[in-house]
């Protein structure tokens, strides 16, 4: 399919010192995306990556608030276009699939197409990376229903209506997370799109912690669980207070049956508190959930403030 003449492309490079490999990412994608504009949004590098980009051909904007999150955000608010594509600075993905991409992202008229990365070099996917990964998409697809394979990859192709309806709040690598359950809660058309995933070149650092960016995100699918599944959130805390006070009060309610008294007078208060914050914590997740559902409307009728994807004129 060739992609429309008139479809603004913006090619989005979040980089936090890159200057290894900013220089090759700008020239890939101007290559194959000549009409496209190549933005790199410098997070605070302390190297040449700003001045690489911009020699490149690049535009470079600054962004000083530290975090991935925090460039995708400034990326989406300032940045005009009809298809964006995002993808990291330290040329691990083949900016070879890029039409391909965003030729699926028009055609199909999806809002989100994810580049899935398959790789067989050991330095690009390390095994405890790829066991992160499963596990957080499987949880995920535990709390939210139908899901991605690899939902934190960084090669991703948004419409126009996703970016300008995505509130992040993420401020570091939980991002793709949050970009991933935006998705799934508006019920957007989405696809996946197998792309190979290369090693960082000679010289390159990469700048995911395993442990604590794994954690990071794991709290962040919690966090989400709660703001977004309220009620299955407050009621499972709730069924365990109330089962709780049932196995404790049990005892006290035979023996008062038998003897018509209440020998241990703390626990049955205790059992009363716990049947008491039992319910109190369902009430709160079933007003939450009517909250959350006002909300959701509120971010759908943003999605569809503006036009789904152009689709190719067929002559």
């Amino acid at each position: 399919m060739t992609l429309p003449s008139t479809t603004r492309i913006a090619i989005l490079v979040p980089c936090y010192n890159e200057a290894v490999t900013i220089a090759a990412i700008v020239r890939d994608f101007q290559a194959c995306l000549p009409q496209a504009q190549v933005y790199v949004f410098d997070n605070n590098s302390s190297d040449d990556t700003a001045r690489i980009a911009r020699e490149a051909g690049a535009i470079v904007r600054n962004v000083p608030e530290q975090g991935k999150g925090s460039v995708v955000r400034r990326m989406f608010a300032d940045i005009e276009a009809d298809a964006y594509i995002m993808v990291d600075g330290d040329d691990t993905y083949d900016a070879s699939m890029a039409p391909q991409l965003v030729a699926r992202l028009l055609q199909d008229g999806l809002d989100m197409v994810v580049g899935n990365r398959v790789s067989t070099e050991q330095a690009a996917y390390r095994p405890g990376h790829r066991f992160g990964n499963a596990m957080l998409t499987g949880c995920v697809s535990f709390l939210f229903g139908r899901t991605f394979t690899d939902i934190l990859s960084g090669y991703r192709v948004f419409s126009r209506r996703y970016v300008k309806s995505f509130a992040a709040h993420s401020a570091g690598f939980e991002i793709e997370t949050e970009l991933t359950v935006h998705s799934l809660e508006l019920r957007m058309p989405v696809a996946e799109v197998a792309t190979v995933y290369k090693s960082r070149p000679e010289g390159s650092v990469s700048k995911l912690n395993t442990y604590r960016d794994g954690v990071r995100i794991l709290s962040t699918i919690l966090r989400l669980f709660k703001s977004e599944r309220p009620l299955a959130f407050f009621s499972l805390f709730a069924v365990v207070s109330m089962l709780l006070s049932v196995i404790l009060a049990e005892p006290l309610v035979q023996t008062y049956l038998q003897t018509g008294l209440v020998p241990r007078l703390p626990t049955a208060v205790l059992c009363a508190a716990l049947m008491l914050f039992g319910v109190i914590l369902l009430v709160c997740g079933i007003i939450l959930d009517a909250v959350t559902k006002g909300r959701i409307e509120q971010k759908r009728f943003a999605y569809l403030a503006h036009p789904a994807p152009a689709l190719p004129v067929h002559e």
